[in-house]
């Protein structure tokens, strides 16, 4: 029963901090730390990537619509072998090129970072900061002139680089995403759902190769109650921050996730060193 309450705590921090511009890698990292939860699976990479698959699961559950639609208008750039003029078709093909970025990223250096940052914990507050930085940044420079029609290939290339970056724990993909829409332009809203629509084949993708190793048996014992458990919170907590922060974003600035991150990384690094883990 312990395991279960504490995989459901880990899932709601998950699809909080997934969506919102704060870091769920950091807070996955160092939450189970400061509380002293050792359960192996509890503090696994594979655990966390099934979360990320409740989190796929809000995601889903949040943009159905428009996941349709851009099947379907992906489909017809195939198939026709023209975009034809359609913002749609535009904006399916550049949400593609958005993935090869993080995806050749995560290949090369995906046991690198599953592994290094469990054990150097106190470089993640200090990245916390960094993406702090990057997001005030944005919101100086950004000019918020255009909305989601209007991406461009532009966008592909250096939103897309800025999700790999998403792979060091404490960067936040949300966040930096956010940040790199911000600085090519867009709007906040725009910017974020922008964000989200791209998260989902890299979340769907990492997941499933993840899956691959549970099922292999290279995770090791998976309590299946345990894990549904945590999806299951992810997705709803998910789902939550997805609705509240596109509301928020259309009247309010990310000044709140920019002083968030600093506070956060400055307890981390108190609690790390008040417990004697740095």
């Amino acid at each position: 029963m312990q395991e279960i309450v504490q995989a459901i705590v880990i899932g709601a921090v998950q699809g909080l901090t997934e969506f919102l511009p704060v870091s769920s890698s950091a807070h996955l990292i160092v939450l189970p730390r400061l509380l002293g939860w050792d359960d192996m699976l509890i503090n696994s990479a594979e655990f966390v990537v099934m979360l990320h698959m409740g989190t796929l699961a809000a995601l889903l559950a949040y943009f159905w619509r428009d996941v349709l639609e851009l099947l379907g208008a992906g489909w017809a750039a195939l198939r026709e072998r023209s975009l034809a003029g359609d913002p749609k078709r535009k904006l399916a093909l550049v949400l593609i090129l958005t993935i090869i970025p993080a995806g050749i990223f995560g290949l090369l250096f995906e046991n690198f970072i599953d592994t290094f940052f469990r054990d150097s914990i106190i470089v993640v507050p200090f990245i916390l900061v960094v993406g702090a930085a990057i997001l005030w940044l944005a919101e100086k420079l950004g000019t918020r002139e255009r909305d989601l029609d209007r991406v461009d290939y532009a966008d592909a290339a250096l939103i897309g680089v800025a999700q790999a970056l998403a792979l060091f724990p404490g960067i936040s993909r949300s966040g930096i995403t956010l940040a790199a829409g911000l600085f090519r332009g867009l709007t906040r809203e725009a910017a974020a759902r922008f964000a989200f629509l791209m998260g989902i084949p890299i979340i769907a993708g990492a997941g499933l190769w993840k899956m691959r190793s549970i099922a292999e048996g290279d995770a090791g014992d998976v309590d299946i109650a345990v894990l549904a458990a945590g999806v299951i919170a992810a997705a709803v907590s998910g789902w939550l921050a997805i609705s509240v922060l596109l509301r928020y974003l259309r009247t309010h600035s990310t000044g709140i996730f920019i002083a968030y991150r600093l506070v956060a990384a400055a307890v981390f690094v108190v609690l790390l060193a008040l417990g004697g883990q740095i």
